[in-house]
């Protein structure tokens, strides 16, 4: 009889324990949807995936020479260009080739994608970085997710940061996060 009492009384704290979670997850869901530092976890991209590089092989990487301290001489001097960080051609046609491959796309015409920087020279992304260049696909599943409309955004982004609006560090995380988003919401087209 004891027995069978340890056992219901088992039976019934599984289901308070399951029934607990399942209330934070569907009452408190901004509780769940938070990363070990305590910052909100990213969301679902607005675009569709073949828009956005593989986080796994670029998630993005940011240029040390490049800080908030010293984007007046640097990114936002009108007297700066990213010629002076730019790899050489050889580099990013060699990893290009390299990319599409890892990438798996079934288009290995190099003419199709532009290598680019997941976080764009002019917001302070590492120039050299494999993890911050991917090929980006020129056309794309939608008619406006290809390289051309994220050069839009990196545009915009840096006008943004030189104007005082946005710091560099979050132009920085808005592209990274979903550069789709920002086309969609921000820029003028």
């Amino acid at each position: 009889m004891r027995n069978a009492k340890q056992i219901t009384l088992l039976i019934l704290i599984v289901v308070a324990v399951i029934f607990l979670v399942w209330l934070v997850r569907h009452e408190f869901p901004s509780l769940v949807n938070q990363s070990p530092a305590g910052h909100e976890a990213p969301q679902a991209h607005v675009g569709p995936a073949d828009i956005y590089p593989d986080p796994a092989r670029t998630p993005g990487a940011v240029n040390p020479d490049i800080t908030q301290e010293n984007i007046r001489e640097t990114i936002c001097n009108p007297r700066w260009s990213t010629k002076s960080i730019r790899p050489e051609a050889s580099y990013t046609n060699r990893l290009k080739v390299r990319q599409i491959n890892e990438y798996g796309y079934a288009d290995s015409k190099l003419r199709d994608y532009e290598e680019d920087h997941f976080i764009p020279l002019e917001l302070g992304g590492n120039p050299t970085n494999p993890k911050n260049l991917w090929p980006e696909p020129f056309e794309t599943s939608i008619a406006d997710g290809g390289a051309h409309a994220k050069d839009r955004v990196e545009n915009y982004l840096h006008a943004e940061v030189c104007s005082g609006s946005l710091t560099l560090e979050q132009a920085q995380r808005e592209i990274a996060d979903d550069w789709y988003r920002v086309y969609s919401t921000s820029v003028p087209h």
